[in-house]
């Protein structure tokens, strides 16, 4: 029903773009058909008719969509100045409030605040596809922001509209299975960026399986493109590695006698919505899913990748006075550097502890500019209320896995007693809720950790 009620309205706004198209072309001399795109803008801004200002902001985004770099970037920096905020509008409304503190004058100085391009993508958003360009739009501009950190209060705008637009209220959980129509599950297949799904039988072990889940949120606006979906394997404990997950060949738990939901892959799909936060939203609606399926199902847990520690790991070593390795964990960890390392059991177990020290170091301690955890995984889900439950020693052995973590992953456990209580202490105090096993493995006091609950 979603859908062709999606379909409907999409025809019709498309009927009223072509019409609008139509009396464009009939109103409007040649000169003003041909004009620049900053000049468009300005005329939708100037306000028009319904169908008129649809056809107009259709022409804008067609137009926008031709460009090469060098006039995008022309564009973005058009939006940061043409469309930044009218300061006349805003000297008038403060001298109105001034002079009377009532609530039209307090209404009229908040829309007097807003830069002039926030309405300009509010009208652009009246197209047809106009939702899905503007995100393409935001890609871009992120691309020019390596370069360009002037621009970054459009990119602020961006998100302050997105996060509006695409409220949880609006995203609709979809399950994703073989039924699941073949456009949707070519863009999962395409999305993934965790574990690369390889073909579609592999993805077909995934999602069709009895012991496998998989959740996409989607949004009326991008009916047919997931925003953000969650892999889940249903298993009997807490696993500590990928590839048993993954193999082709495997047992097939019976989802009745399952304890553990394991969610192994968590992939943002709309690079475009990148700070606009609907992920703990999904873990905690599947959660809620895979209980009222299975009651009996007791434990969640993720089985999460550690990105960052290599690089992490690289600079501690090259530290001489480094809080996070002593002398006799540094010439251990020198094994890290011959090929292959993981493959020979000797080399192997001379890291292996070491290496779990300096990654309980790098999760419990190590903090960013900001005093948040560095690893930007568990910045998401400690946010989201879990428990740092077990670093898992070659957990993924992956080429990638390697060269990123040494072949870490982690469990982080969705304790649903306590969810709340470990959100509020890591959001009011950036305390790290940990399992005891985790902490045993830091030599030195860690006062900023909070002991498992419960």
């Amino acid at each position: 029903m979603t859908a062709l009620n999606a379909s409907f309205f999409s025809e019709m706004l498309q009927s009223i773009a072509e019409r609008g198209r139509a009396l464009i072309q009939r109103r409007e001399p040649a000169r003003e058909r041909s004009a620049g795109l900053v000049e468009l803008c300005e005329a939708l801004l100037s306000g028009r008719g319904e169908a008129s200002g649809v056809a107009l902001a259709g022409e804008i985004l067609a137009r926008y969509a031709t460009l090469t770099i060098g006039p995008r970037i022309a564009f973005f920096e058009a939006l940061d100045t043409t469309f930044g905020h009218d300061r006349t509008r805003i000297d008038a409304a403060i001298a109105a409030w001034r002079q009377a503190p009532s609530a039209a004058n307090a209404a009229e100085l908040n829309r007097a605040s807003e830069p002039r391009r926030l309405e300009l993508f509010r009208r652009l958003n009246l197209a047809p596809g106009g939702t899905a360009a503007l995100v393409r739009m935001r890609e871009q501009l992120m691309d020019v922001m390596d370069h360009r950190e002037d621009l970054a209060a459009i990119d602020a705008d961006f998100v302050h509209l997105f996060s509006a637009w695409f409220n949880r209220g609006f995203l609709v959980l979809r399950r994703i299975d073989w039924s699941t129509p073949a456009l949707i599950l070519q863009k999962i297949i395409h999305y993934e960026a965790v574990h690369q799904i390889r073909d579609w039988d592999d993805l077909r072990r995934r999602i069709d399986l009895p012991d496998r889940r998989c959740y996409a949120f989607f949004h009326p606006a991008l009916v047919e493109d997931p925003l953000i979906f969650v892999e889940v394997a249903l298993t009997r404990e807490i696993p500590g590695a990928i590839a048993p997950i993954l193999a082709d060949k495997r047992d097939v738990v019976d989802p009745e006698r399952a304890t553990t939901a394991t969610f192994y892959s968590i992939t943002n799909c709309q690079r475009g919505l990148a700070g606009v936060s609907f992920g703990h939203f999904l873990i905690k609606q599947v959660v809620e899913e895979v209980s009222r399926e299975f009651p009996r199902m007791s434990t969640f847990v993720t089985l999460s990748p550690a990105p960052n520690f290599a690089n992490w790991l690289k600079r501690e070593r090259g530290q001489d006075a480094s809080l996070a390795l002593d002398d006799e964990d540094r010439a251990a960890l020198a094994a890290l550097d011959e090929a292959e390392w993981w493959r020979v059991e000797e080399t192997g177990e001379r890291v292996r502890e070491p290496l779990l020290r300096a990654a309980a170091w790098y999760y419990l301690r190590a903090r960013n500019g900001r005093g948040l955890p560095v690893d930007a995984v568990a910045r998401f889900h400690l946010g989201n209320g879990a428990r740092l439950e077990r670093l898992d020693w070659l957990g993924d052995t992956s080429e990638r896995a390697l060269a990123q973590s040494h072949g870490l992953m982690v469990n982080y456990l969705y304790d649903l007693d306590y969810i709340e209580r470990n959100h509020e202490a890591y959001a009011q105090q950036r305390a790290v809720v940990a399992s005891g096993a985790v902490r045993r493995l830091v030599r030195s006091p860690v006062h900023d950790i909070v002991p498992v609950s419960g």
